[in-house]
């Protein structure tokens, strides 16, 4: 026998107590208080570090914490952005990444571009790295790489922030990672990244085309990947 009993209007005491149970939970406890907390904490150590230490150590802890909140509320992840339309078929971070690629070519370009004109020392030259199968390769193994782990970089360092605890074996072996890249760094260089050729695009194309055709790649991949979703959308509708 059933424990639910109909109801004149045709509901049942069951539904009733479920509905009941469900409005009598408590409300959750505002988190305000501890952001306040934790909001205050960060200040206090930002301005010890400008005392005790110096006021560069102290800029980085504010940008630092600032960069971070970022990445938290925007759960920005470039992982998540080449990972998502083959996942879910989403790719609303695909097309944000694209357009953050757009802003700042735009803005390296002026940097570049008027230090050129102004007969002036161009900024960043010594980072055009040379391109080879070499950089194809290790494209390949750090997105496996960031795949596996689950994030990229930024990503799992903002996971790490969230209590993420499979994040942090992720961060250890990214340490030691780096550390060992940086001591075999020179190898690397002197033997297998130089053998390519370093290119730089306003060299090939002139200042106004290096602009114009990187801008043109972005804006097809962002029309790609729209067209992309709206199909991925259209197929699951089906």
């Amino acid at each position: 026998m059933s424990d639910q009993t109909t109801t004149p209007a045709g509901g049942s005491t069951g539904s009733i107590r479920r509905s009941s149970r469900a409005t009598s939970r408590k409300p959750k406890k505002s988190q305000i208080p501890k952001g306040i907390s934790a909001l205050l904490v960060i200040i206090a150590i930002g301005i010890a570090l400008m005392i005790l230490v110096s006021e560069r150590v102290s800029f980085f802890w504010f940008t630092g914490i600032a960069f971070g909140f970022i990445l938290q509320r925007a759960r920005f992840c470039f992982t998540a952005a080449m990972r998502d339309p083959y996942l879910t078929g989403g790719t609303s971070l695909s097309k944000a990444v694209l357009t953050a690629f757009a802003v700042t070519s735009i803005g390296f370009w002026a940097i570049k571009y008027g230090a050129f004109t102004r007969g002036l020392p161009i900024p960043g030259q010594g980072f055009i790295a040379p391109i080879s199968l070499a950089t194809a390769v290790g494209a390949f193994l750090f997105g496996i790489g960031m795949v596996i782990a689950g994030g990229c970089a930024s990503g799992t360092l903002m996971r790490v922030g969230e209590g993420f605890q499979m994040q942090l074996i992720s961060i250890f072996f990214f340490v030691v990672g780096s550390l060992l890249g940086a001591r075999h760094f020179g190898w690397w260089k002197l033997n297998v990244m130089l053998c390519g050729r370093a290119v730089f695009l306003p060299d090939v194309l002139g200042w106004f085309g290096a602009i114009v055709v990187q801008l043109l790649v972005i804006a097809l991949l962002w029309i790609a990947a729209d067209k992309y979703a709206k199909r991925k959308g259209a197929d699951s509708a089906h």
